[in-house]
């Protein structure tokens, strides 16, 4: 990793991208060691020659719900045999919003098993399926929560001595504006933040009052946000408590991870 670098200079370990919002072909320009394809639809999954082409710079990861026809171990799982063999992969349950009704009813637990049995290195997405995920060893990829440190630290304390990667969408800014056009919808839809907020209340920069104030608390417990020294201290923070790789999403785009 580039020491002067923005990412570097935010601790950050990888970068997470998302095919629906970014030419994933751009990530090449980042300096950094790890990236992270998100899942957003088999009409977004990346061409084997941009995945190729990445590869050869970077370790890659392509999330791949085993639940999903062309990823499912114990059934159609073409899509998976035609990722390149230096891709690895992050090994999900799938969000419902990307799966058919029937794709839904399909049992996590035996796919999982046997996707690690070809992909024994991916790593395991615990969202939904934490008892899973931990019960396969594999390194754990956690979203950011209020609980993650607690988390991370009871699990370090039990014994639990694997990997443990956490995703964060990230914001280079202290502006809080900013902040709020870039991830105010998506805390807005974490549980215990749309509880709290009043209701119709608008959750991006236009956002006044009470649902402002929590909006903007909520974005120290479910995302990075600030100067790349304070999403520093945070991603320092994280690994103290246990997580081994801090994976930022670039929520308000790729060009401030860029410098």
């Amino acid at each position: 990793m580039l020491t002067t670098s923005t990412v570097a200079r935010a601790g950050l370990d990888a970068i997470a991208l998302k095919p629906a919002e970014c030419d994933v072909s751009t990530a090449e320009a980042l300096p950094v060691e790890t990236i992270a394809i998100d899942y957003e639809g088999r009409d977004h999954l990346p061409a084997r020659e941009t995945l190729t082409s990445l590869s050869s710079d970077a370790n890659v990861l392509v999330t791949t719900p085993i639940r999903a026809d062309g990823f499912d171990p114990l059934g159609d799982d073409s899509l998976s045999s035609e990722l390149p063999d230096a891709v690895g992969r992050v090994l999900v349950a799938g969000h419902p919003a990307y799966l058919s009704e029937e794709e839904r009813e399909r049992a996590v637990a035996p796919r999982l098993g046997a996707a690690l049995e070809t992909a024994p290195d991916a790593w395991v997405g615990t969202e939904s399926v934490e008892r899973i995920a931990m019960a396969t060893g594999a390194t754990q990829y956690d979203l950011l929560s209020r609980a993650t440190h607690r988390e991370l630290r009871g699990l370090r304390s039990a014994g639990f001595d694997g990997e443990i990667a956490v995703y964060a969408p990230t914001v280079l800014t202290d502006d809080d504006d900013r902040v709020l056009e870039a991830v105010g919808e998506y805390i807005s839809r974490r549980r215990p933040v749309a509880q709290a907020l009043p209701d119709q209340a608008a959750t991006d920069a236009s956002a006044t009052g009470r649902a402002r104030e929590i909006l903007l608390e909520a974005a120290g417990d479910y995302a990075l946000a600030g100067t790349s020294e304070d999403v520093r201290a945070q991603t320092d923070a994280l690994r103290e408590a246990g997580a081994t790789t801090v994976v930022g999403y670039p929520a308000q785009g790729l060009e401030p991870f860029l410098a």
